[in-house]
């Protein structure tokens, strides 16, 4: 039997009403986070940096936290959560609340290294966090006591050549970013250095500028002050170009190395699961946040490179970091705790 009219007009109602419905339903949820993201924040915002006061993660985060509180009329309050190569403070925001008010400045070391060094980590590196945005690049400095006859990269390389396995260098501990990064200058130069692992790079510089363990890559913001003082001597800084921090120390690729490269950066990550229009919004007022001349100066005289990529360039670069200590890690025979 075919349905009549009447009962025809019934279910074009119903199907429109039913269409109507789903609309509305769709529609709050991106009015709401759209809301939600206007309105953010509401209260104060915690930048956990898993690192000890002081550092290169500690600095960024106070710089641009108070500049965010500035723009957002808001307090961003920095808290340390150091311990465990970064894994203490790393896993707190990892499990937290996913609302934008839980953010965290980290390191290559926790989000690019430590997923390749520890079998049981408490967080997934990838799926854990929201990258907002790289704010800046830092590379390392390789130093040296000055008791040591190398006064250039070349130098270090033909002593090092000539004495396999005795010269011994520093490193912020097994599987951190500047043990691996020694690794590479290691794998490029065909050169056997001994590994003297510490607790951080304040733990190893009294070491270093005692002579103890006279060889070091260092971030150019810790080394400089030393340096600047006489206690250190910079061979070569491992980046594309010059440090304007140190601009009178020659590129590693300038002694000699093409294509070796190592360093670290500073980024600005939430939780996975954070809406996504409050992670545009926090990138695009930590990007403008980077911008004042005396927040470029403060990043300059660090020796950082500023960067304030998108975040799914910075998602591209982690990725990028994770490839290429995968290959160090593989080849220096490093394995996973």
């Amino acid at each position: 039997m075919k349905p009549s009219p009447t009962q025809n007009a019934g279910t074009h109602r119903l199907g429109m009403i039913a269409g109507c419905l789903a609309i509305a339903s769709l529609a709050p949820n991106g009015a709401l986070a759209q809301d939600a993201a206007a309105d953010f924040p509401k209260r104060p915002v915690r930048i956990i940096v898993p690192a000890a006061p002081g550092g290169g993660a500690d600095i960024i985060a106070r710089l641009i936290g108070q500049q965010l509180g500035k723009s957002l009329g808001q307090t961003f309050l920095v808290d340390n959560r150091p311990g465990a190569a970064n894994i203490v403070g790393t896993e707190i925001v990892a499990k937290a609340q996913p609302d934008g008010y839980t953010l965290i400045v980290n390191t290559a070391g926790p989000m690019s290294i430590n997923p390749l060094i520890y079998a049981k980590l408490p967080y997934d590196a990838m799926k854990d966090f929201a990258p907002i945005t790289n704010v800046a690049d830092t590379a390392f400095v390789l130093v040296v006591n000055p008791a040591v006859a190398a006064k250039s990269v070349a130098e270090l390389i033909a002593l090092a050549k000539a004495k396999p396995g005795q010269l011994a260098y520093a490193s912020w501990g097994r599987g951190s970013a500047n043990h691996l990064g020694t690794e590479l200058f290691m794998m490029v130069t065909q050169v056997k250095l001994l590994h003297v692992p510490y607790k951080g790079s304040g733990a190893a510089m009294p070491d270093v500028i005692a002579g103890n363990v006279p060889i070091f890559f260092d971030t150019i913001a810790s080394a400089v002050p030393q340096i600047r003082a006489g206690r250190l001597r910079p061979l070569g800084v491992s980046s594309p170009k010059r440090s304007p921090a140190i601009p009178e120390v020659p590129t590693n690729a300038e002694s000699g190395l093409d294509g070796f490269e190592a360093g670290s950066w500073f980024g600005f990550f939430a939780p996975a699961k954070t809406p996504r229009e409050i992670v545009t919004k926090l990138h695009g007022e930590i990007v403008k946040a980077m911008k004042p001349p005396e927040v470029q100066e403060r990043l300059a005289t660090l020796g950082l490179d500023p960067v304030g990529n998108t975040p799914a360039q910075f998602s591209e670069q982690i990725r990028r970091d994770l490839a290429k200590w995968g290959k160090v890690v593989q080849a220096a025979g490093i394995q996973p705790e």
